[in-house]
């Protein structure tokens, strides 16, 4: 997992929005948008460039192309409403839920 967007980091086309936890993509794998599979990582405490961990959750996204997959630390397992609160810095902007 390739982290584009630091635990921290901003938006560069949103300059309100800021990453509450890291988030990146995979690579060589395509999304609905065409793009790489993107993923929020929980449990990581600080910025980060490049993880490992496990696929605990999906999510869905009813508005719009690409849904994201949520990576923790091995041995994790939050709950859909810690996931949320979470993601929550930018799921709030669609209409989402937590798929497992």
């Amino acid at each position: 997992m390739v982290v584009d967007r630091p635990l921290g980091s901003v938006h560069p086309r949103w300059p309100n929005l800021v990453y509450g936890v890291n988030s990146g993509e995979l690579p060589g794998t395509v999304s609905g948008d065409g793009e790489p599979i993107d993923a929020y990582l929980l449990g990581w405490p600080g910025p980060v460039r490049e993880v490992e961990g496990v696929v605990a959750a999906l999510i869905v996204r009813a508005d719009d192309l690409e849904d994201k997959l949520v990576v923790v630390r091995e041995g994790a397992s939050p709950t859909d409403g810690e996931i949320m609160k979470a993601v929550w810095f930018q799921e709030r902007y669609f209409d989402s839920r937590v798929m497992r």
